[in-house]
């Protein structure tokens, strides 16, 4: 699965976080000091602004100095694709966060401008309106653009390391064309897998740089905000509700979703075994009977039935929490807005912000279901590459179906 695609994977992935690791130390701690800025640029000046043209002349250069090594001392095939490219990807996930903060600072002189001009306290020319209209369009249609474009590399990054696995797999077939369902683990799970990957891997990145750049402006907003509910007045009350609310909402829905992974995983057995009974009574008329197909079906049945019935529960606890989520911040604002200490602007700031660190936090919440998937195809992969080496199969292998 990785071999296929990355230089040395454990190496590589090690060596990845360490460089990250250092730096972002680098820079949060000398390099962002040599451009900074008194005020915050508003709307398309964010993304020119010499801060921002900084980070990203610092960017490209930690990654050139990451990749040169790599690609000279262990060449690898799709190193170009593996290494600038899940590079490239990452950058894209730090400018989509870019784009939330653009417009969450377009959000407070916008509205601030609206309820001055609704409660009559002013009198706001329509020119004004259509200045920050064209400033959001501005914002917009970069965002939209480079989204676009995004997506097609996205695509094409799927696709390179789904034939990185397909050439892998192909090369060792002999050895791998006994496994149960090897066909289907070829053909269907290293696109699925290679997808997968990649959808909940820039969405982890996302989470983390949405963090990393809207703590600081949650933290700047809490001085808006006077006390919580029940609580009263604590030291950076929107971070730590963020936070407290995101981790038990998270545990929870992961509890109750524990069971997931172990019926996706047969699920995808007992379709493999219909599948290949079907396949091969296309050419021989001895397979393929009815008791047999009704046999095979009456087990895809079942397992579906588990699964529906154990995503009930899950769903029951996903869908109360995020309806509950949906006003928490509302809830959290309630004293504030009772004493009259925030305007509309500060408010809708807030709630975006706040909202993105809630989102950030509730990665597993909102990922889990592709995470059960995942965690089935890697398995079934797993268990292909074990084959291949010689090693313990993986524990869900010996998985039995309960009785019926």
């Amino acid at each position: 699965m990785f071999v296929s695609f990355f230089p040395r994977p454990k190496m590589f992935f090690i060596s990845v976080l360490l460089w990250t690791a250092l730096a972002m130390a680098v820079w949060y701690g000398y390099a962002s000091q040599f451009f900074q800025e008194a005020e915050k640029p508003v709307g398309l000046a964010t993304f020119v602004s010499p801060p921002a043209l900084w980070f990203d002349f610092y960017f490209a250069a930690c990654v050139a100095i990451f990749a040169a090594p790599w690609i000279l001392v262990a060449p690898h095939r799709w190193a170009l694709w593996s290494i600038l490219g899940s590079a490239l990807l990452v950058f894209t996930s730090y400018f989509q966060v870019q784009v939330d903060i653009a417009i969450n600072s377009w959000a407070g002189p916008f509205y601030d401008l609206l309820q001055a001009a609704m409660s009559k306290a002013e009198k706001v020319p329509a020119e004004r309106f259509y200045a920050q209209l064209s400033t959001f369009l501005g914002i917009a249609l970069v965002a939209v653009v480079v989204g676009v474009l995004t997506r097609f590399f996205i695509s094409h990054y799927i696709f390179r390391w789904r034939t990185a696995m397909n050439e892998f797999y192909v090369e060792n077939w002999p050895q791998l064309r006994s496994v149960e369902g090897a066909a289907q683990r070829v053909q269907e799970d290293t696109m699925r897998f290679a997808t997968t990957m990649e959808g909940l891997g820039v969405n982890l990145m996302s989470a983390v740089l949405t963090l990393i750049a809207f703590l600081p402006v949650l933290e700047r907003l809490s001085s808006y905000v006077t006390e919580l509910p029940l609580i009263g007045s604590i030291p950076h009350p929107l971070v730590l509700a963020a936070v407290i609310w995101s981790i038990v909402g998270t545990g929870a829905l992961a509890l109750i979703g524990i069971r997931l992974p172990g019926i996706e995983f047969l699920n995808q057995r007992v379709e493999a075994a219909y599948r290949k009974e079907l396949v091969l009574g296309e050419d021989d008329p001895a397979r393929a009977d009815p008791l047999t197909l009704n046999e095979l079906f009456r087990r895809v049945r079942h397992n579906y039935f588990r699964l529906y019935l154990n995503f009930v529960y899950f769903n029951v606890g996903r869908i109360i929490y995020l309806q509950a989520d949906a006003i928490i911040g509302y809830i959290l604002l309630t004293p504030t807005i009772a004493a009259g200490a925030i305007t509309l602007g500060p408010f809708q700031q807030i709630q975006r912000a706040f909202g993105q660190v809630r989102s950030s936090f509730q990665y597993l919440v909102t990922s889990w279901s592709t995470i059960v998937e995942l965690i089935s195809i890697y398995q079934r992969l797993r268990a292909f590459e074990a084959t291949l080496y010689g090693e313990k199969m993986p524990s869900m292998e010996g998985m039995t179906e309960p009785a019926q």
